[in-house]
């Protein structure tokens, strides 16, 4: 489905009573909503509501001239929010999803009742700048995210993966390689350009803090940075898992998922 916020267009999918209280997911850089597919059922059979919002310049959701913001991406949810008539919502972001996340507490905290970020950091990577301007130059240079997908998904799962489930692997790579590249640059410019850590304290609600052990992207160390600031975090580690734990393990990750909104629910 889509919605109109400023005059683009923002793909999204909302399943479940309208009566339920709302999950809302964001994803990570080069995916979509359909990253979530193995927690969707879940939910709804634990009669949650679940939104998906594709970013801009993602999945359906039109592309934005850049560079953007984590602010401006928040923006986004919480516009699309005000377009659905949502008034709050149990938020679930992973990667980028975390990050603008921490934006959407920071900035919209009225609208967030408790919030679960996973494989995700606090601040930019200054370590990893080069890479970042080198894969803008590869997707500026080939008008594409093709050049990127393989090795893309290979840092997002274990070798052990692929093997195991070569259509969902397929599946997601070929969602990064259609990636437009006006929302893949403009979401690395806000990934290059953001820190939360100083004011992560100022976080009321409840925050989980999921990350797969073997992520080198977003590492554990910088996760449980988060989970530290924030007032009421909570760190949890998925065990022989990258960068999509919910898609590597989706039993584990269901698990604390459930486990933790289960406890938050009446908070609703």
């Amino acid at each position: 489905m889509l919605l109109s916020l400023d005059g683009r267009r923002i793909a999204y999918d909302l399943l479940g009573s309208d009566e339920a209280p709302v999950v809302c997911f964001t994803h990570s850089l080069a995916a979509d909503g359909g990253m979530w597919a193995e927690q969707v059922p879940v939910l709804l059979a634990m009669g949650w509501r679940v939104l998906r919002l594709d970013m801009r310049g993602h999945g359906g959701s039109d592309p934005v001239a850049g560079p953007y913001t984590m602010d401006a991406l928040a923006g986004d949810v919480a516009g699309a929010l005000d377009v659905l008539g949502i008034k709050r919502v149990h938020y679930v972001g992973l990667s980028i999803g975390g990050m603008l996340g921490q934006a959407f507490a920071l900035e919209h905290p009225e609208r967030l009742i408790s919030a679960v970020w996973c494989d995700t950091r606090p601040s930019t990577p200054t370590e990893g700048l080069g890479a970042w301007a080198e894969r803008i130059a590869t997707v500026e240079k080939a008008g594409s995210l093709l050049p990127l997908a393989d090795a893309t998904v290979e840092r997002w799962f274990t070798d052990a993966f692929r093997p195991r489930n070569p259509a969902r692997w397929t599946q997601i790579r070929d969602t990064v390689a259609a990636t437009t590249p006006a929302g893949y640059v403009g979401c690395c410019q806000a990934i290059m350009d953001f820190d939360f850590a100083p004011r992560l304290p100022a976080v009321k609600a409840p925050v989980l803090v999921l990350c797969g052990a073997e992520d080198i992207g977003t590492p554990p160390a910088e996760n449980r940075r988060i989970a530290a600031a924030v007032t009421q975090g909570h760190y949890e580690e998925i065990a022989d898992a990258r960068h999509f734990p919910n898609v590597e393990h989706p039993d584990v990750f269901n698990h604390h998922l459930v486990g933790w909104l289960d406890s938050k629910r009446h908070l609703s």
